[in-house]
This record gives structure tokens, sequence and C-alpha cells, in this order.
């Protein structure tokens, strides 16, 4: 659909807002019809638990927007035609991505390849070969542009990669990986969640993770120590119903004990590039492997929004799921079973608690109490 210029500029303060995220931007939108009466009614959400919320300025908007300019970049909303189809369906999707490069990179098949930053001589060259093959059976190649593997996997399938960063999309980093970054932006595809200028945080390379396992059918873990970034991006991907494949390495190794713990834990393990191409060439979306595969107790459809009653959306019941949270994550189709509400009102009970900022939501569609 064709977004105009006055509703992404609503949309772009809208996200930019205080405790909006993903999950609570698509609700807004679904509630409101469109980002400009999304705008309107937040206050009135906030105010009714006895705060006070203050919208992003316009100015600040559009130093955004001057940035994405001055970068040679694009906004990519969520509801246009080039937005990837595959990312669009986790739950989490990103509402609004810069990029820089060729879209249609994204709308193919793509895999991911992860791994360690301080990876081996052996299985950095295994990621290079590995993805310069996956290249060439016309896969588009997915990575992080980090040290290490992500690096290697870019560099064997140029220019047929996607690179996904956890900064502003004028940023470069880790910093020697800026001609890297450069190249992919102008040959290949280019992506940031973050506004331009913004440096990479810790926070933000989970955000990158759920990208890059959201874009492609499967994710290749090559090399990864146990509790590494590499190994929230596969188990992202399990989370989205997507393939996870891991190749074995030695024992003796600590570089290799997180993939080989993901094969025990249910990923495909690959010896070949014939393997992985085997597991997603057709991929209709029931993977072999078994990483940590959630179940949707409670489909929701966020249209049944609209369809409340304003009577209904108005009526302050957050009070009531809010009870039933703590500090300790739970799932949103727990809270719908133990609160007897229906799946539409839980969720707007949730909106309201998070827009006040007594909420937080995590990755596996749980939420829990903050502070």
């Amino acid at each position: 659909m064709s977004v105009s210029q006055d509703e992404a500029f609503a949309r772009i303060r809208l996200l930019r807002s205080p405790n909006i995220g993903p999950v609570s931007y698509r609700m807004m939108l679904a509630r409101y019809g469109d980002a400009e009466a999304a705008i309107d009614a937040l206050p009135d959400l906030v105010t009714r638990r006895g705060g006070k919320y203050t919208i992003t300025p316009k100015d600040k908007a559009e130093r955004e927007i001057e940035g994405v300019i001055a970068a040679n970049a694009r906004y990519l909303f969520h509801d246009q035609p080039e937005y990837p189809a595959l990312l669009g369906e986790i739950e989490s999707a990103p509402p609004i991505l810069t990029c820089r490069g060729d879209l249609t990179l994204a709308s193919g098949p793509c895999v991911a390849m992860v791994g360690a930053r301080n990876a081996s001589a052996a299985s950095v060259k295994l990621a290079r070969d590995w993805s310069a093959q996956l290249a060439q059976a016309g896969f588009t190649v997915v990575s992080g542009l980090a040290r290490g593997i992500d690096g290697a996997s870019h560099e064997g399938a140029f220019p047929k990669t996607i690179g996904v960063i956890a900064s502003g999309i004028d940023i470069a980093y880790p910093p020697e990986h800026g001609d890297l970054q450069e190249r992919i932006a102008t040959s290949g595809l280019l992506i940031a969640e973050q506004p331009p200028g913004t440096e990479p945080r810790g926070r933000h390379f989970p955000s990158r993770n759920r990208i890059i396992a959201g874009l492609a059918s499967g994710t290749l873990v090559v090399e990864a120590a146990p509790k590494s970034g590499t190994l929230i991006t596969a188990r992202l991907a399990g989370e989205a119903g997507r393939e996870v494949m891991a190749i074995p390495g030695s024992p003796l190794d600590t570089r290799s004990l997180g993939a080989n713990q993901l094969i025990r834990d249910g990923a495909v393990l690959v010896q070949s590039v014939d393997d992985v191409i085997e597991l997603l060439e057709g991929f209709t979306g029931a993977p072999r492997s078994t990483f940590q595969l959630g179940e949707d107790k409670h489909p929701f459809d966020y249209a049944e929004l609209r369809q409340m009653e304003w009577g209904e959306a108005k009526a302050d019941h957050s009070g009531d799921v809010g009870k039933l949270l703590t500090k300790a994550p739970i799932g949103v189709d727990e809270l719908i079973r133990q609160s007897g509400e229906s799946a539409a009102r839980v969720h707007m009970m949730l909106l309201e608690l998070e827009l006040a900022g007594e909420l937080e939501r995590h990755e596996g569609g749980t939420v829990s109490r903050v502070g």
C-alpha cells in the first residue's frame, strides 16, 4: 500500500514515542486505524492510569528524516509491498526499517549464517566457502556484519548478501567493517532498525538478531560458544518456526560447544552445503528442526481491536491483568487463560500497562511487570 507523507511522519513519531515497541505500535494502528489517530489517543491511555505522556516532538522526527536522507537511505514500513514477507510473519517484526541497496534480495530465498566473533581460521574459511556456494545456488545470505563468521559470510556471498546492523544506518560497526558495510549498502542490501546517528548498545544486538532470524527460512550456526549472541539468533529462529541448523565441531574447542549444544537440543546437523539446500529448498514452514518451537495456544487477530466497543476500550481493566503479573516473564496465552478475558481485551490491558511504563515485553510472547 502507499503511505502518505503525513501518515509516514506520524508513524515515525508514534514508534519513537516512549514505551512504544513493535507490538504496541501494531496494536495502536489496529485499534485506531492510522498513526495520526493513535497519537491523538496516546495521552488519554496513559493519563487514565494517573501518569503523563509526552509524544516525540515533531522537530525530533524531522531531524531523523533528514538523517535518513543524508545517509542515502529510505524508510520501509511494515505494510508496504517491498517489506520482506517472512520478516513480517514474526510477532515482533520491526514496523519501520531504514535500508540502502537492493530490496529484492530480501524477497527471494534467504539463509542466515551466524557464528563466533573470535572464530577459528578453519571456520572462517568454511563460512566464506559455504556462503559463496549458497549464493551460487540462489540463496541470499543474511548476517550481522560482526567480526569473524558474519564478515566471512558476507564476503563469500557478496553481492548476494544482506547486512543487518545494530546501529543507525549511517554508523559503521565494527569500524574495521566500514568498507564492507558500504559495499553491501551499494551492491547488496543494508538494513537498520535504529534511527540514524544511533551508536550500537548491548540491548540493540538481540533486536538485530531477531531481524536476521526473521528474514531467513533457516539459520545456520557455523561456530558458537555457549551463552553467545549467536545462540540467541538460533533460539529466535526456532521460535519463529524456521529451520535451525548447526555445523558440529570438536568438543575440545569451546567455540564449538554452543553449536554442538544446539544439535543436542534439536537443531539439524549439517555437514555440507547440499544438506542446507535440501532443508531450505521448498521450505513450507514445517521445519525438521525441533529447537525451541513455540505453540500459540490463543491465536489473536489484531483486527479484533477495531471491533471492540469504545466503552470497552476506555474502561480501565488493566489492573485485572496487572494483578497477575510479577517480574518473572509469563506467556500472554497463560494470562488469557487465568484472567478469563478475551484475547483482544487482555492485549488492550497489556497495552495500557506498557504505555504507562509498567510492562516489559520479552521474546517468545512473554511479558513481565517492571520494577
